[in-house]
């Protein structure tokens, strides 16, 4: 591999406000280190990203496209960034969820999927026609980046061992067979689901509602995943979700994911 992707710690984030959560983010990255970082849900515009905060964290190189309110994503990186690309080229899609960057010989496609409301729902099908776009695209970005990780807030949960309550939640947003079958399709591809590579147990959740002491239940979803492609996935050695941060005050309800390949 090449000296970029040596030891490289690649991390995953969604953080519900990066106003609100910089705090966090510049605590946790203290601690953890990662070369790579994705971002969802900054809910900031592009002209309002704390680009001084971050690259005092040692984040030299970012890439961001920003939305107000609502939704956003941001790559930053210790090396540096080039092919960015930000949505999907042919899908005119306002809501900024798709970033895209190079890092050596490394693809990082950072993905914010559509969560998609209700079963049945018109956000519904926004969310599986949304999903089958971006497997498309992806299937272009693969042939062309070997060596390719799509992370992010996928907004699914894979399978039962990846819900608290699999019988309260059957069938039920998040973990409807349609959108499990949209995740199969793009893993089919040629992506793993990094974490079950490694870890085929129950009980490792992202995301915990802030209601119902969710967190503290341990009432939660993994639906926050690192995929990796066939040529990384003999790369990979450590995959992991850190929970700390979701104790914190006033936390983002989900949990950093990362991965680290030799």
């Amino acid at each position: 591999m090449s000296p970029y992707n040596a030891g490289m710690k690649i991390a995953a984030w969604n953080v519900n406000s990066l106003k609100v959560r910089l705090p966090h983010l510049e605590e946790w990255v203290k601690q953890a280190q990662p070369d790579v970082l994705a971002l969802q849900e900054i809910k900031l515009e592009d002209s309002a990203f704390p680009h001084a905060a971050i690259e005092a964290l040692g984040y030299t190189h970012r890439a961001v496209s920003g939305q107000k309110t609502y939704n956003g994503v941001a790559i930053l990186a210790k090396q540096p960034l080039t092919e960015v690309c930000a949505g999907v080229p042919g899908f005119d899609d306002p809501q900024r969820r798709v970033l895209a960057a190079t890092i050596g010989d490394l693809r990082v496609v950072d993905l914010y999927v559509v969560n998609g409301q209700a079963v049945g729902s018109e956000k519904f099908a926004y969310k599986l026609d949304w999903l089958a776009r971006v497997t498309q695209w992806l299937a272009e970005q693969l042939r062309e980046y070997p060596k390719l990780v799509v992370l992010g807030d996928f907004n699914i949960a894979p399978d039962d061992r990846d819900v608290y309550d699999p019988v309260e939640w059957n069938e039920a947003i998040l973990c409807s067979t349609p959108e499990r079958e949209a995740l199969r399709a793009m893993l089919a591809l040629g992506l793993n689901d990094s974490f079950r590579n490694l870890e085929a147990g129950e009980g490792h959740y992202s995301w915990w509602d802030y209601r119902q002491a969710a967190f503290r239940r341990n009432r939660g979803l993994r639906i926050d995943l690192v995929l990796v492609s066939d040529a990384l996935a003999g790369d990979l050695r450590v995959a992991g979700i850190d929970r700390a941060p979701r104790a914190w005050d006033r936390p983002s309800d989900h949990a950093p994911v990362w991965v680290e390949l030799a």
